[in-house]
């Protein structure tokens, strides 16, 4: 049987979008700040270090597409190591504050602690240090948390759509104990990991039902329980809106169940979640809902594939090979030259983004990309 690969649409250079071709590229923004069409600035960054996952969570990875005949991509496409940094750092000179590493399962990246090092390295123009996280589904997390927290990753999130372990089987298709998890929490905990994250994904027929169990495991935890409305991600997850349990509704949810809920202010402009927090003051709480209430007016986010391609948005159609320019043998042309340009290809993409999918999804504005094969959640990172 012949393999499957997952297929990744890519903008050319001299592109419709953005011209790519370096006799093009402004004199003046291979630094500084930079702007969108909507004037969104550039602050996060998330790489995707690995498309491989040891879950097969039926919103990312469904197995009847992630099977024993689906090819991966080889090593040597991959960015390595230095190659990541590097174009971190090109990031970074634009005004990025914030990088998160992502996948697939970015603890299953071998020698991720190397790459860890490098990036807690990098420094901002005035001389601060990016925040640096993880997104992990926790599997390995039991093993690995003090040796992340020890090359200097500062903030984790980890992935749970369930306490019971047979809804949590029939979210990610693979038999893995939820107390293993919970175990993998335990030990970043005791690596020195104060406030984590905790991801929750519902779908309204298969975990909805755990909604109340969670919130009620966290409350009393120094976690923050963040629930994530089932989105139209990549093309392979068989979304359909009656499968979202809006963020209202799971509000009204937990009041029913004796937890009602206050609303906190927002950390910043650009974060994904709500904040809320019991009304007992017990535990926060935060809600992604992408679908019934869309943030992409505040989005700053890039997303940096695992071969180097940079997207701009959560629910892409294209994205822009960085890879090639940082493998390039341009004559005459040496590694900070080729910098210099890569870091004018990147102000050049983003000036010119005018992303806003979660806003046209449900309405009449809607444009061929609303409706054309988005990127996987897998390639990309979430």
């Amino acid at each position: 049987m012949s393999k499957q690969f997952i297929p990744i649409k890519m903008l050319p250079s001299g592109s419709d979008l953005v011209d790519l071709s370096w006799n093009n590229l402004p004199s003046d923004s291979s630094t500084g700040t930079l702007k969108d069409q909507l004037h969104r600035p550039l602050q996060d960054l998330r790489i995707s270090v690995t498309d491989r996952c040891n879950f097969r969570c039926t919103y990312c990875m469904p197995k009847e597409i992630f099977n024993k005949d689906y090819a991966y991509l080889p090593q040597r496409d991959l960015l390595s190591f230095e190659e990541i940094t590097r174009l971190a750092k090109l990031f970074v000179a634009h005004g990025v504050t914030k990088i998160r590493l992502t996948g697939g399962e970015p603890l299953l990246r071998k020698n991720l602690e190397e790459l860890i090092h490098l990036l807690s390295g990098i420094r901002s123009a005035n001389g601060q240090p990016i925040d640096l996280t993880l997104t992990t589904n926790a599997a390995l997390l039991k093993q690995k948390a003090q040796s992340l927290k020890d090359a200097g990753l500062n903030r984790l999130t980890v992935s749970l759509d369930a306490l019971n372990d047979h809804i949590f089987k029939q979210m990610n298709d693979v038999d893995f104990p939820v107390a293993q998890v919970l175990e993998g929490i335990q030990a970043a905990e005791s690596a020195g990991f104060e406030q984590i994250k905790i991801n929750m994904v519902v779908k309204k027929s298969v975990n909805a039902n755990q909604v109340i169990e969670m919130a009620r495991y966290f409350k009393d935890t120094p976690h923050i329980l963040r629930f994530i409305e089932f989105m139209d991600v990549g093309s392979s997850n068989a979304w359909c809106m009656d499968e979202v349990m809006s963020t209202a509704q799971i509000i009204d949810t937990l009041a029913n169940a004796g937890m009602p809920l206050v609303a906190l202010q927002a950390n910043n402009k650009s974060e994904t979640a709500t904040r809320y927090q019991h009304q007992d003051g017990q535990g926060e709480l935060g809600f992604i809902s992408s679908v019934s209430k869309a943030f992409c007016r505040d989005c700053s986010r890039a997303r940096l594939s695992t071969q180097g391609m940079l997207y701009t948005c959560l629910f892409a159609t294209a994205g822009y090979d960085l890879r090639q320019y940082l493998r390039s043998n341009e004559p005459n042309q040496d590694s900070n030259q080729i910098d210099v340009k890569i870091s004018k290809l990147i102000a050049s993409i983003w000036q010119n983004r005018q992303d806003r999918y979660s806003e046209l999804r449900g309405s009449a504005m809607t444009t061929k990309d609303v409706t054309s094969q988005k990127i996987e959640m897998s390639y990309i990172g979430g």
